[in-house]
């Protein structure tokens, strides 16, 4: 390992007591929005102008009228390569709309090169190993640390990737499963399952409950764990809604990151942050287009597609991130009251000025290494040892 490598496992591995001490210490606080005072006038008007036109457009209740304004970056508590992320132009395919399958799949392909062409130099500096397998029929893969610490031996961790269940497909969707293995020192499980247009629901949901069928015949559900970003923690809930169903063991933790977790557009900032999150963008863009895709016809309120609307009771403890940006954001803060209605252990995390998953888009940032040490740490304050 590199001396570089050497200090990034450094700066993330906590030991276990200052672990449980951060976690104890951590309190579910949601970083207030921009105040409009924030924002800058449009030009030839002064604040007074515009507060003045505010109130006469607002003065009836109903849906609040909101004037163009810019939103500066933020520089307090963002390191500054978090700010050149903030900063980014939107997503060049936030509103690709595909035809039909061939279409789809140009677009996937596409999106996925750059990805696949980092993979290998990513995984080199954080010192990580990728094997492809097959767990009953179901394509996925084992990535690791190159030496995984003695006390993350006996632990597993079952990773489902995002991508708005028709991106990153194959080694695409381990990016994730990379720095958590680098990041947290665990053994993870990434499912590559299968997604439209070839297979929509139930396919893919399919494929990850049955690798977690079989992970639990040789290891301990109480030394596992499931984690995603966006569709990824979606489909994390709804595999523990699942498992409940189906009454058997459930992991030890999960942690659903910026969960999609109700395909339709219904929440707040689906609306307040429409043009301001530079990934997602606009549900009306390819998101909208791929979750029709994905439901094939079924009701969008199905827990199974939209976990929100399903019963969180006895449902494993969790560790919720966004960003005050995400288009996402009421996504995972509707989770996280559910669950906590619902008497199950919930911490809420939340990134200022980043927009959707921005918190690991730099693989090598600050932000990155702080979202996966407080990942690691609720893991090992759950996980058997």
């Amino acid at each position: 390992m590199s001396g570089r490598q050497g200090q990034l496992r450094t700066r993330t591995r906590l030991p276990a007591a200052a672990c449980l001490q951060r976690l104890l210490l951590a309190a579910p606080l949601l970083v207030p929005l921009a105040t409009p005072a924030a924002a800058q006038e449009p030009s030839g008007k002064t604040w007074s102008d515009l507060a003045s036109a505010q109130a006469e457009s607002n003065r009836q209740a109903g849906a609040r009228q909101v004037p163009a304004h810019a939103l500066p970056v933020p520089k307090e508590g963002v390191s500054p390569q978090e700010q050149t992320v903030i900063a980014g132009a939107y997503v060049p395919y936030w509103n690709a709309d595909p035809k039909n399958a061939a279409e789809w799949k140009d677009f996937v392909d596409k999106a996925a090169a750059p990805v696949l062409a980092a993979l290998p130099a990513m995984r080199e500096k954080l010192g990580v190993i990728s094997e492809p397998v097959t767990i009953a029929g179901v394509k996925a893969y084992i990535v690791q640390p190159r030496v995984v610490p003695a006390a993350n031996l006996g632990r597993v961790l079952l990773h489902i990737h995002g991508g708005g269940y028709v991106l990153s497909p194959g080694e695409a969707g381990t990016r994730e499963a990379i720095m958590m293995a680098a990041y947290g020192g665990f053994r993870v499980i990434s499912v590559d399952y299968r997604m439209p247009p070839d297979a929509p629901y139930p396919a893919a949901m399919d494929d990850v409950m049955v690798v977690y069928r079989e992970l639990i015949k040789t290891t301990n559900p109480k030394r596992m764990a499931v984690f995603g970003t966006s569709t990824g923690g979606g489909m994390a809930l709804a595999l523990v809604l699942r498992i409940k169903d189906e009454k058997l063991p459930q992991p030890a933790a999960m942690a659903p990151g910026t969960p999609w977790a109700d395909l339709a557009e219904v929440g707040d900032t689906y609306f307040t942050h429409e043009f301001a999150d530079n990934v997602l963008v606009s549900w009306k863009g390819w998101l909208g287009r791929a979750a029709r895709l994905y439901a094939d016809g079924r009701d969008m309120k199905d827990p199974q597609l939209s976990p929100i609307y399903g019963d969180f009771h006895d449902l494993p403890p969790a560790i919720l991130t966004s960003g005050t940006r995400d288009l996402f954001l009421s996504n995972t803060v509707r989770v996280h009251r559910k669950l906590r209605q619902a008497g199950v252990e919930a911490l809420l995390q939340v990134f200022e000025g980043q927009s959707h998953a921005q918190y690991y888009a730099d693989p090598f940032g600050p932000e990155t290494i702080d979202y996966h040490s407080e990942v690691a740490c609720f893991f090992d304050a759950h996980l058997a040892p």
